[in-house]
C-alpha cells in the first residue's frame, strides 16, 4: 500500500514536470527556451521615442551560430557565421542601440514592405483607380515609404521545435496607410536551423486589392571585420538578364543580356572586377544597384545567388521562389554612421542580395505580377545558408 502511495506521487511529479516544460515552451513570455540543442533568448532592446518598447529576439544553434532580431522593423541586427577555423564573427551591419535605428538607417536589416525597391513618380493604378503614394526618394515611392515596415514595431511570438528555432512577427498595415489600399495583415517569420541556415517565409492576406513586395535588407560583409569592404567578395547570380535603369534607378522596362557586360555573374566573379568600368549602367547606379531576372522562375524555390569571402572561406548561398533580387554594393554608405565594432562604415562595407518582384512592376504590364487581391494569399520564401568553402 505505502508503495502504491509512493508510486503515484512519482507518476503525479512526472506528469506536472511534462506539463510544465510544454508550458514553458510554449509561453511566449518565457525569457529563455531551449529544446533539441536550439535556443531562444528574449532581452529588452529599449524603447522606442514614442515609448513602445522593443525586444530582442537571439537564435542559437547547436554549432554556435547565433542570429539577432528585434522588433523594431523586424531587424536583423546581428548574424554570425563560421570561418575556415570554425570561428563564429557578426557578418551583418547594423547598430547596437535603437536610437541609432531610429536616427536614420539605410535600412539595415530590415523586412521592406510593403513595396521593396521604387516605385516611379510614388504612383500606381489599380482596378481603375491612381493610388498616390509617399514620395521619399525623389519623385519616387521607396521601401514602403517614409514610415515603410523597417520603421514599425512588430508583435512578436518565438517558437521553439526540435530542429528549428523561430521567430514569428505581425503587422497590421492599414488601408491607405503610406498610401497603399487595403487592410494588409503580414507575418514574417525568421527560421534558423542546425544546418547554419535561415529562412525568411512571407505571408499577407488584404481585404481590398492591394499590391505587396517584401524582402529582407541585410548587408553582408563576409570577412566578419567591417573596416574591410566588400569588394574582393566573389558572387555569382544565376539570371541571363538584368532590368537597366534610368538616371532616377527607374527600370526602362526592358531586360538586357548580362553577356558581355559588366552585369555577368553567370561564373563567380569578383566585385572590383567590373563595378568601376565606364558604362552607362553602373553611372546611373554608383555601382551595382540593379534587380537581375533570375533563371528557372518556373521551378519555384531554387538557386539564386551565392557570395564568398576567399579570406574567411565563409561562404553564402541564396535561395529563394522569387523573380528577382537586387544586388546592392554600398554605393551611399559614406563613413558617417557608426559601426558595431567602433569606427564607422564606409563606403561599399556592405553588399545586399535582395530577393524580390521587380522594381516598379505596378506601372510595368510585362513584369510579374505584384497584386493581391481578397481572399487570395501572399506567400514567398527566402534561405540563407552559410558554410565555408
Amino acid at each position: 500500500m505505502k508503495n502504491d502511495k509512493i508510486k503515484s506521487v512519482k507518476i503525479h511529479k512526472l506528469i506536472l514536470i511534462t506539463i510544465v516544460f510544454f508550458y514553458c515552451c510554449a509561453n511566449n513570455n518565457s525569457k529563455n527556451m531551449n529544446v533539441g540543442f536550439l535556443e531562444i533568448e528574449k532581452k529588452s532592446f529599449g524603447k522606442t521615442s514614442d515609448g513602445i518598447e522593443v525586444d530582442q529576439f537571439i537564435m542559437k544553434n547547436k554549432n554556435g551560430m547565433k542570429v539577432g532580431v528585434i522588433t523594431y522593423g523586424g531587424i536583423i541586427n546581428f548574424l554570425t557565421a563560421k570561418d575556415k577555423n570554425n570561428v563564429y564573427k557578426d557578418v551583418v551591419l547594423g547598430f547596437h542601440d535603437l536610437a541609432k535605428y531610429e536616427a536614420g538607417s539605410p535600412y539595415f536589416g530590415a523586412i521592406i514592405g510593403r513595396y521593396g525597391n521604387r516605385i516611379a513618380d510614388g504612383k500606381f493604378d489599380l482596378k481603375g483607380q491612381t493610388y498616390e503614394l509617399v514620395r521619399n526618394n525623389g519623385d519616387n515611392h521607396l521601401h514602403g515609404g517614409s514610415r515603410g515596415f523597417d520603421k514599425v514595431v512588430w508583435k512578436a511570438k518565438q517558437i521553439i521545435e526540435k530542429n528549428l528555432a523561430s521567430i514569428e512577427l505581425r503587422y497590421l498595415s492599414k488601408d491607405m496607410e503610406e498610401g497603399y489600399p487595403g487592410n494588409l495583415e503580414v507575418k514574417v517569420t525568421y527560421t534558423l536551423n542546425n544546418n547554419d541556415e535561415l529562412t525568411v517565409h512571407y505571408e499577407a492576406s488584404t481585404d481590398k486589392s492591394t499590391i505587396i513586395n517584401l524582402t529582407q535588407h541585410s548587408y553582408f560583409n563576409l570577412s566578419g571585420d567591417f573596416k574591410n569592404d566588400i569588394l574582393d567578395h566573389k558572387i555569382v547570380i544565376d539570371a541571363d538578364s538584368f532590368l537597366p535603369v534610368n538616371s532616377k534607378l527607374i527600370p526602362t522596362g526592358q531586360l538586357q543580356d548580362v553577356l558581355g557586360t559588366p552585369f555577368d555573374f553567370r561564373k563567380s566573379k569578383i566585385i572590383r572586377n567590373d563595378i568601376n568600368k565606364e558604362n552607362e549602367q553602373l553611372n546611373n547606379g554608383l555601382g551595382y544597384d540593379h534587380c537581375w531576372a533570375l533563371n528557372n522562375n518556373n521551378e519555384g524555390f531554387r538557386f539564386a545567388a551565392s557570395a564568398h569571402d576567399q579570406i574567411s572561406g565563409r561562404f553564402l548561398e541564396i535561395f529563394t521562389d522569387e523573380p528577382g533580387i537586387q544586388f546592392y554594393t554600398g554605393n551611399f554608405l559614406d563613413g558617417t554612421l557608426p559601426s558595431k565594432t567602433g569606427g564607422n562604415y564606409n563606403y561599399r562595407t556592405g553588399f545586399c542580395l535582395e530577393t524580390q518582384h521587380f522594381p516598379n512592376s505596378p506601372n510595368q504590364k510585362d513584369f510579374p505580377s505584384v497584386i493581391l487581391n481578397p481572399g487570395e494569399k501572399y506567400f514567398s520564401k527566402t534561405s540563407f545558408k552559410f558554410s565555408v568553402r
